[in-house]
Parts: C-alpha cells; sequence; structure tokens
C-alpha cells in the first residue's frame, strides 16, 4: 500500500470522508486527489472525489471523476445517475439522458 508523510491510505480515505461529513467538500478533494492519483482504480476514492468536486461546484473535474467511475464500474447506478445531474447542473440535459435512463435499469435513486 502507498504511504503518505505519517498517514496511510485508509486514514486519508477515513479523513477524506469526514471532511465531507463536515460539509467541507474543498478539503476532501484536497485529500482525495492524492489517492486516486495513488489508486486510479480504487472506485470508493474516485467516487467520494467525485462527490467532494460536485459538492464544491467543480462541475468539469466531478464529470471527468464520475466519468473514470463509469468506465470502471459500468453498472454503478448512483455514478450514472450523478454523473447525469452533473451534465444537467452544466445545461447539458441531452447528455443526461442516456445516463440517467441506465441509472433508472439499474434501479438507482
Amino acid at each position: 500500500m502507498t504511504q503518505f508523510p505519517g498517514h496511510d491510505l485508509h486514514s486519508e480515505f477515513l479523513r477524506a470522508d469526514l471532511f465531507l461529513a463536515m460539509g467541507q467538500p474543498i478539503e476532501a478533494a484536497r485529500v482525495l486527489e492524492p489517492l486516486v492519483e495513488a489508486e486510479p482504480a480504487n472506485e470508493a476514492a474516485l467516487e467520494a472525489l467525485a462527490r467532494a468536486y460536485y459538492g464544491s461546484a467543480q462541475l468539469g473535474r466531478a464529470e471527468e471523476a464520475l466519468g473514470r467511475l463509469v468506465e470502471l464500474a459500468p453498472s454503478n447506478g448512483w455514478a450514472r445517475r450523478a454523473l447525469a445531474r452533473t451534465l444537467e447542473r452544466q445545461s447539458r440535459a441531452g447528455e443526461a439522458v442516456p445516463h440517467h435512463r441506465m441509472a433508472d435499469a439499474l434501479g438507482a435513486d
């Protein structure tokens, strides 16, 4: 497991999750970015990073993270729905439609 000075990836993930729970998505993103860089296939870290970007209105970055998550896990209904909502917030409702449909098919809220 990749080590960070004084922390391991799991500890850093928990710290980022705490920032998200406290309503501090920008701080969460700062913690999560190196985690995702260290483990780009870590779906949990990528999902948390997407949530942090979305929560801080960094919609382009949220779209990128969610697109990567959908590529890694095409049957992740949450990621499909979140990607659709991110596209809608960027006034791209037409692009959101197929992701909403897939999320519906997967039973996502």
